[in-house]
């Protein structure tokens, strides 16, 4: 799986607005391939940010 897709699916499980590190933690990534997935989908637009620095998936 992609790291991207990682990150959505934990964000998606979390059911809650999470940072970065929290993302790294649940899926077991490096913190660096988290941040570089937060930047694609960030671009993408597949994911908003609710609240200063946690983010989550887009509706």
């Amino acid at each position: 799986m992609e790291a991207k897709e990682q990150v959505l699916k934990a964000m998606r499980e979390a059911g809650q607005p999470v940072n970065a590190g929290k993302v790294a933690e649940m899926t077991g990534l490096d913190r660096k391939i988290v941040d570089k997935a937060f930047e694609a989908l960030k671009k993408e637009g597949a994911i908003v940010s609710p609240v200063r620095c946690k983010w989550e998936p887009a509706k």
